[in-house]
């Protein structure tokens, strides 16, 4: 219960861009509409509409940053509430998280090994870089 509503809503009939809002993972229901529009999200392994009618224990594939996630739904819901009470809307896969670590750690160990210098190039070393570089080309 959320400020005296419901989180499963009488009619089942909820669209996925309304239920992607209210579950949290985008800020706007325009912004959810133009990531299913633009074909970033899949229904059950196929793109869909935003006017998709959704279904509970369906799995929805959508990016979220560097990553893809991979949910199962559990709730239908409206009713946009904390995020507490987003995350049970929904389920992850075993799998989604297994793969999200995996690129997490990869992304730490590649941000320690990028050589990065100890200071900027002063103005002789920044001619020296402009005459290589332009010289190459």
């Amino acid at each position: 219960m959320y400020m005296g509503k419901s989180l499963e809503t009488n009619n089942n009939k909820i669209r996925i861009d309304a239920w992607m809002w209210a579950a949290r993972f985008y800020k706007t229901r325009s912004m959810a509409r133009n990531a299913i529009q633009s074909g970033k999200v899949t229904y059950n392994g196929q793109k869909c509409k935003a006017g998709k009618f959704i279904d509970v224990g369906a799995v929805v594939r959508f990016k979220a940053g560097f990553d893809q996630k991979e949910v199962v739904i559990k709730v239908l819901s409206k009713i946009r509430g904390k995020a507490a009470i987003a995350q049970d809307l929904y389920e992850e896969t075993k799998e989604s998280l297994a793969q999200r670590e995996k690129n997490q750690e990869a992304r730490k160990l590649s941000a320690f090994h990028s050589p990065k210098p100890d200071h900027k190039p002063d103005k002789k070393q920044r001619r020296e870089l402009f005459r290589i570089k332009t010289r190459d080309s």
